[in-house]
């Protein structure tokens, strides 16, 4: 199951209190005040690692808290701090707060950190608060509290490319052919009912990651089947491949189908629109003569990049892997 939103509370470590202590000891008659401060309380942190590639862990525990700092203790003995925590999630995931909608951190690599929630600092103790004319102060301070928030967490996926196009347009069985990902492949929509990444090597020395995006459909942007749940996952992707079906089985036109999916790439904004594309037409083995032709005129009138290509039979994929290469600038 791949999850990609989830909503968290957190809480740092409060601090310890400070102690009311005085010195005693045998032949020291007048010992002083030796009450030592409170630990400070544990800082809680969100690290992104590679070993977690969804946010299913935060469908079954929701609330994280950091340890409490000690409280001191006589002879000026200051209480244990807290110790952080760490939560992790995978790289690509950006944290808000969810109250103000502000964000907290974006964590687009490996090892990245944010402090989300600072421990509270632990109280002085009365040896602290003595002064030439308070020799034996009685009191002492509290620890403070440890911050407390509640957090939203977003992933969006780390990928050099995206696939975009309707249901059907051989997205699917692309990665599947140019990568080792696998892929739920079948002649009926929405086969991909989740993102799903691959590792691509175009040659020895150019390796590229390419996400495959559920298939979108006219309205996508307003909630309509599946693709406003996954188009954030192209906003980081620096280029997209959109893919057409110039095969005969479509009723719609090549020129429409393409309008439908950038229209919805504007409307949802982020720029995604203008994203470089590069036009790729599928079922080559299959194709409608009128309809290639159509969609390369499209192409270049504005000026885009085309390849026509048959997944099944492998007929262009290595022309689209060199025309990537080449866009990436890799």
């Amino acid at each position: 199951m791949f999850i990609d939103q989830a909503r968290i509370h957190i809480e740092a470590g409060s601090g310890g209190r400070g102690s009311v202590s005085f010195r005693r000891e045998k032949f020291v008659p007048r010992g002083g005040p030796d009450g030592g401060d409170g630990g400070k309380g544990g800082d809680v942190y969100i690290v992104a690692t590679s070993k977690k590639n969804t946010l299913l862990d935060f469908r079954y525990k929701r609330t994280f808290k950091a340890t409490r700092g000690m409280h001191g203790e006589g002879s000026n003995r200051t209480g244990r701090s807290g110790e952080d925590l760490e939560i992790l999630v995978p790289p690509g995931t950006v944290i808000r707060n969810s109250e103000t909608g502000d964000v907290i951190g974006d964590l687009n690599q490996d090892g990245a950190r944010v402090r989300v929630a600072r421990g509270g600092r632990g109280g002085h103790g009365n040896a602290y608060f003595v002064t030439p004319t308070a020799q034996a102060p009685d009191h002492a301070q509290p620890g403070e509290a440890g911050e407390e928030f509640d957090l939203e967490l977003e992933l969006k996926l780390l990928a050099d490319v995206g696939l975009v196009g309707l249901p059907n347009a051989g997205k699917s069985t692309l990665l599947s052919k140019i990568s080792a990902a696998k892929p739920k492949i079948a002649a009926y929509p929405f086969t991909t009912l989740e993102p799903l990444l691959g590792t691509v090597r175009i040659d020895d020395n150019t390796t590229v990651v390419v996400a495959d995006i559920p298939g979108l459909i006219e309205g996508a942007s307003e909630g309509h089947g599946l693709g406003l749940q996954f188009l954030r996952h192209i906003e980081r992707t620096k280029i997209l491949l959109h893919l057409v079906d110039v095969s005969e089985e479509p009723q719609t036109e090549p020129a429409e189908m393409f309008r439908v999916i950038l229209n919805e790439l504007k409307e949802y904004g982020k720029d995604l629109a203008k994203k470089r594309q590069i036009v790729v037409a599928t079922k080559l083995d299959a194709a409608a003569p009128k309809r290639l032709a159509s969609l390369k005129a499209l192409a270049k009138r504005r000026k885009l990049p085309f390849v026509a290509i048959s997944a099944v039979t492998n007929i262009g994929l290595q022309d689209l892997l060199f025309l990537v290469k080449k866009e990436l600038n890799y």
